[in-house]
């Protein structure tokens, strides 16, 4: 293999007084080995090393061996002052280099980098986003981020914390992407931009497909469906009766010929046009109501697959298992779905065009993975074990880990990703995708003006939820000591019990998504302790609800489950969580993460009063939710035995509850803004347009906790007849 020398010119100051002199050898001139030691050369002139064209002190080769190492898959080693990194592929060399890159930026001297090697545990860690424009929900919450995603700045942010990460996949998802990326050669009109527009819109994309490749990030693109453009219905389609205008998603698919066809050749047409895009994606749902399962099937091949097939290259595919039985855009799984999903799978394995494995995905646990990590339903309801057994071979599954319940507070409990990646090991398995269907990461919102902070865009906020989940996806054996790290190398020393208060406190909202029951999106909302009402709309969870609302987890136990059993004599085993049990587990983990904080001085730096913070309104609502449950439970005990002494018990843990959550509002206030919300968009009685203006806020749901207080005052206790 012919090596090509680069050398870098590097400064750095050791204990001895003399520098550091440091050369880079490539073993080519590819995007992603430019890009290993772009980032390596970055690292070490911040570490101020020096270069000596003539006699380096210390080499750094660059190599691949795809016979030795697998996809992935790296190995650093020393050879007298000599480092090598060598990768499996391209990506393994660039998480080679990544590595050394981390140490570095935690102070370890080069010759101090210890010889290693990892490869990856799933083959699929991907990142969900819905991209702002045409988006699935019509929200002010999702506009808001329209420039910030336009820009490439943010892109190119954002997909290196992705290689950082060890993220490989870029997922992204919209109603109807084609007008921003093509003017269709035989509907031109179907695209609304001018010419110059248009070439923007071109560049953005081109820029974003280009720097994922130069990272080793393939991409996707996933188009809804059935929907066209708002240009293209009033210009092409001579049925107007199911012109989408609104691009409402539950609405029936427009099956015509001019929509098959426009369809199929937008898919080609953006396929050629950008040989950097690596994938589709199918999703069976939206846009395609009155339609059979095997319909959509046979919609999904004559237009996307055939488009596909048509650019005449490989393409990587995505397919969505549908949540729908029936011909409604809402419905129920079912054993016969899964076998026709899987059939239309296995064929689509088949093809030459596909580039396998095909990955088939599935929400876990529908909206709110952030529960418990047992599977306990996928959207619409049961999974049954068509796509496990036998053990596909064209396909492996994939889970979609849906965020819909923390956007604002930071979150990180690594423990807990560990144990959703050992629950899903079988040999079926792909990997995962990771995203929000209610939330972008991209503008920040949340923080008040009154200082500078370390961070510009929303996903640098939350730089350790992408944290744990990227790198333990790549290899769960990562220990917690990286992530240790990264705390002292922002904020110092002082900073390293932050990781520890995170996994407990921020185990609160994983804790009442168990003990609460949910379905889709706004059926939940953790970090404001809200959920759908009676009414279907999305408010504080009451202390009412609280007790009636079934669990997800069958370990845990409702508060009215609990409350009978107890009342009759009968008692749980002892593997079930109670709601007393629930309550000290929270007092225990929100009390101790309180205490590891206490000490953290965050007076000279704005970006560690943020983490703080966040720590202590965690803690702060565990305690509020325990306080709650003791009440509930004391509440319940009343209406159903009486006992004046049970109802003043009630009255003054909700008391106790209502302070918690002052304090969480006394924490927020000074730090956060009042936030646009895309749960609050369909309230009943109102349209999306309308709800635009409501914004959340813990202490604006201040006056609806107070009133569980006087719901316990109130309580009545009625004798059985």
């Amino acid at each position: 293999m012919i090596r090509l020398l680069l050398l870098i010119c590097l400064v750095g100051i050791i204990p001895f007084g003399f520098s550091q002199q440091v050369a880079i050898h490539q073993a080519d001139q590819s995007a992603q080995t430019h890009y290993a030691a772009s980032m390596l050369k970055k690292v070490l002139l911040e570490r101020r090393y020096k270069l000596d064209q003539s006699k380096p002190a210390y080499t750094i080769n660059l190599a691949i061996d795809a016979q030795k190492l697998g996809s992935e898959a790296y190995v650093i080693a020393w050879h007298d002052k000599s480092l090598t990194i060598t990768g499996g592929d391209p990506r393994g060399l660039i998480y080679g280099s990544l590595t050394v890159v981390e140490e570095l930026k935690n102070g370890v001297s080069l010759p101090q980098i210890k010889a290693r090697s990892e490869k990856p545990h799933l083959a699929l860690r991907a990142i969900k986003f819905d991209l702002p424009w045409d988006t699935y929900r019509h929200s002010y919450a999702l506009d808001l981020h329209y420039e910030t995603c336009r820009d490439t700045t943010y892109w190119k942010g954002f997909l290196d914390m992705m290689a950082e990460n060890r993220f490989n996949a870029l997922s992204l998802w919209n109603l109807h992407p084609y007008p921003f990326m093509i003017r269709p050669t035989n509907f031109p009109a179907a695209t609304p931009f001018n010419d110059q527009q248009m070439k923007e819109w071109q560049s953005l994309f081109r820029a974003i497909f280009r720097m994922a490749n130069e990272r080793a990030i393939d991409t996707y693109l996933v188009p809804f469906n059935i929907f066209t453009s708002p240009e293209f219905s009033k210009a092409y389609n001579p049925n107007p009766a199911l012109n989408n205008l609104e691009h409402l998603h539950f609405v029936n698919g427009d099956t015509s010929e001019v929509v098959r066809r426009y369809t199929r050749e937008c898919v080609t047409q953006v396929l050629q046009e950008y040989p950097e895009l690596t994938g589709f994606g199918l999703t069976l749902g939206e846009g395609m109501g009155g339609m059979t399962p095997q319909q959509r099937e046979t919609w999904m091949k004559a237009t996307i697959l055939d488009g596909m097939r048509l650019a005449n290259r490989k393409t990587k595919l995505i397919h969505r298992i549908p949540f729908s039985s029936t011909t409604g855009s809402l419905g129920v799984t079912s054993i016969e779905t899964e076998k026709l999903t899987r059939k239309s799978i296995e064929q689509e394995g088949s093809l030459a065009f596909i580039e396998g494995p095909i990955w088939a995905d599935l929400k876990y646990n529908w909206s709110h993975a952030h529960s418990t990590p047992k599977l306990v339903k996928v959207h619409g309801g049961k999974l049954y074990d068509t796509y496990f057994k036998p053990d596909p071979t064209a396909y492996k599954i994939t889970w979609t880990v849906r965020n819909e319940d923390f956007f604002c507070l930071r979150w990180g409990v690594p423990d807990f990703v560990r144990a959703h990646i050992a629950t899903n090991n079988q040999s079926y398995m792909g990997g995962y995708f990771l995203g929000s269907e209610t939330y972008i990461p991209a503008k920040d919102y949340f923080t008040k003006p009154g200082g500078p902070v370390d961070w510009t865009y929303a996903f640098e906020r939350q730089w350790l939820f992408y944290k744990l989940w990227g790198r333990l996806l790549y290899n769960p054996a990562t220990p917690d000591a990286v992530f240790k790290a990264e705390f002292v190398r922002r904020y110092g020393s002082g900073a390293d019990p932050l990781l520890e208060a995170y996994a407990l406190a921020s185990s609160t909202p994983l804790r009442l998504a168990s003990a609460f029951d949910f379905t889709w999106d706004f059926s939940l909302y953790s970090e404001g302790m809200m959920a759908h009402d009676a009414n279907k709309n999305v408010s504080y969870i009451s202390v009412d609800q609280q007790i009636t609302q079934a669990v997800l987890d069958p370990d845990y136990v409702s508060v009215s489950e609990f409350v009978k059993a107890t009342l009759s004599g009968k008692s749980f085993d002892k593997t079930r969580i109670t709601p007393p049990i629930l309550a000290q587990m929270l007092e225990r983990d929100s009390q101790k993460s309180l205490q590891l904080v206490q000490s953290i001085n965050t007076s000279a730096n704005r970006s560690l009063q943020y983490e703080v913070a966040d720590v202590r309104v965690w803690a702060n609502l565990g305690l509020h939710l325990a306080e709650k449950l003791k009440g509930a439970v004391a509440l319940q005990t009343y209406r159903t035995k009486g006992g004046e002494s049970t109802k003043q018990e009630a009255v003054k843990h909700l008391e106790a509850a209502l302070r918690y959550w002052d304090e969480v509002v006394s924490i927020t206030s000074p730090l956060y803004n009042e936030m646009p919300l895309v749960h609050l968009s369909e309230q009943k009685g109102t349209t999306w347009a309308q709800n635009d203006k409501l914004r959340f806020h813990w202490e604006k749901l201040r006056p609806v906790v107070a009133q569980d207080i006087d719901i316990a005052k109130r309580a009545q206790y009625v004798v059985a007849k």
